[in-house]
């Protein structure tokens, strides 16, 4: 649902702890050119998650990054993600990663020092 909002080029989805839910749901997004994760952008893709999928379906939290970790072969790394939500900053392997330099973007924007 997130993907086809006009401004999201790409989105992935991940899970982090919450002390009230359990756990939350953190996106991480990529935004087409000429758009900047703004307030109301935000809640503008929040609303259509919940609209199109259901109220459990509504991100807690957006974060725009310049790319998402991918394989080599185009798969989005998940894991690393799961990772950086949970301030955890041992990735594991790594080799199999097109471009380790988004992990600097992550940590950075994720309040990491890696």
């Amino acid at each position: 649902a997130i993907v086809e909002h006009r401004a999201v080029a790409e989105a992935a989805a991940v899970s982090a702890p919450h002390a009230i839910k359990g756990e939350s749901i953190h996106v991480f997004v990529v935004l087409n050119n000429g758009y900047e994760l703004t307030a109301e952008l935000e809640m503008d893709i929040k609303r259509r998650a919940r609209d199109k999928i259901g109220a459990l379906a509504e991100p807690d939290v957006i974060r725009a990054v310049s790319g998402l970790p991918k394989t080599k072969s185009g798969k989005v790394m998940r894991r690393i993600l799961n990772k950086i939500t949970r301030h955890d900053c041992e990735l594991g392997d790594t080799s199999t990663m097109a471009d380790e330099t988004i992990l600097d973007e992550l940590f950075t924007i994720s309040g990491i020092k890696s």
